[in-house]
């Protein structure tokens, strides 16, 4: 196959790019070419360079190409994708849409999460804005025969990215014997892939006739509460884990990114169905459990200390939001 991905060096792309290239998928890259990645692209791809944004410099890279598959990996708003629409018409034989687990009915109705669980999130701006691109590629499926397949992932990680919103600054927390803020009681239930085992779902949906026109989630099949991704993560890191529990409210109004990205999302337990993906791959099998997971997030952050970048001003707000707990619950 001949395959295009726009993007392909991101943390959930990375391993979906490594595994295309060991299928012997005759695989391209395009971005900006402007600053190195982080996760180079392995040997045998052929990477290809323009603006995103410049439709007539994109038009004239992919001049004479012709691909299997279109993946792009950082298309965010409908605008984004009506560019896509007229670039890609005619040029592809699918095209799959990258959306998020986010854009579910939040808070779900009802659990495990179906890819029939309707689309609706009042609390993200983010989430809103993909289902914005998902009814337009719906939209053009239906009335022009344009051929999308939409992958939604829910929280995908590799060995670069901390599972808990504030990253390694929380882990220098527990590292240092503090207290850290979980939402909630800790008790709500989550979902985390890691993106070795993502990339094989992934990359069985590619070139794959019965995607054409449908969507799918595809996670890793282990559930955990917010409390045992904690207790993981310190474990790993050698350090013990002192919760202080507050509502995702409180902490929205301390800090309001943080808190949209609870109330949209991590706040509400999301567990999924992911019978529709294994059918359509039956090589679908997630393998890695977290407590894997978090070692090796560990062993590349202790690998290097200039990866171990604290945020202050987090840290401080956090002091923050811990005292006055303790101001309205005393020991």
């Amino acid at each position: 196959m001949k395959v295009l991905f726009i993007g392909g060096t991101g943390i959930i792309s990375s391993a979906c790019t490594a595994l295309a290239a060991q299928q012997g998928v005759d695989l391209y890259l395009l971005n900006r070419g402007t600053s190195a990645s982080a996760r180079p692209a392995p040997a045998g791809v052929t990477q290809l360079h323009a603006d995103l944004h410049d439709e007539a410099a994109l038009t004239q890279v992919l001049a004479g190409h012709s691909f299997d598959a279109v993946v792009n990996w950082i298309a965010f708003t409908p605008e984004q994708v009506e560019a896509d629409l007229r670039v890609f018409r005619g040029r592809t034989a699918q095209y799959v849409f990258i959306s998020s687990a986010s854009a579910y009915q939040t808070p779900p109705a009802s659990l495990p999460i179906l890819e029939s669980t309707p689309l609706r999130n009042p609390h993200w701006a983010y989430s809103r804005d993909k289902i914005a691109c998902e009814e337009r590629l719906t939209r053009a499926y239906r009335e022009e025969g344009f051929p999308v397949t939409v992958v939604r992932p829910s929280h995908t990680y590799d060995r670069t990215l901390l599972p808990m919103d504030g990253g390694y600054t929380v882990v220098q927390r527990m590292r240092q014997g503090k207290r850290v803020v979980v939402h909630g009681d800790g008790t709500s239930l989550w979902t985390l892939t890691h993106h070795r085992d993502f990339a094989v779902g992934f990359l069985g949906l590619i070139g794959n006739p019965h995607a054409v026109g449908e969507s799918y989630h595809i996670t890793g099949d282990e559930v955990l509460t917010w409390n045992q991704i904690f207790e993981t993560v310190a474990r790993a890191a050698g350090a013990e884990f002192r919760p202080v529990y507050l509502p995702s409210d409180l902490i929205a109004a301390y800090d309001a990114a943080w808190g949209a990205g609870l109330l949209g999302d991590k706040a509400h337990s999301m567990v999924f169905d992911n019978s529709k993906v294994r059918r359509a791959v039956p090589a679908f099998r997630p393998v890695i459990p977290f407590a894997r997971g978090a070692e090796e997030i560990m062993a590349w952050y202790d690998a290097d200390p200039a990866r171990q970048v604290v945020d202050a001003a987090l840290d401080r707000r956090m002091d923050d939001m811990i005292a006055a707990y303790d101001r309205a619950w005393p020991l």
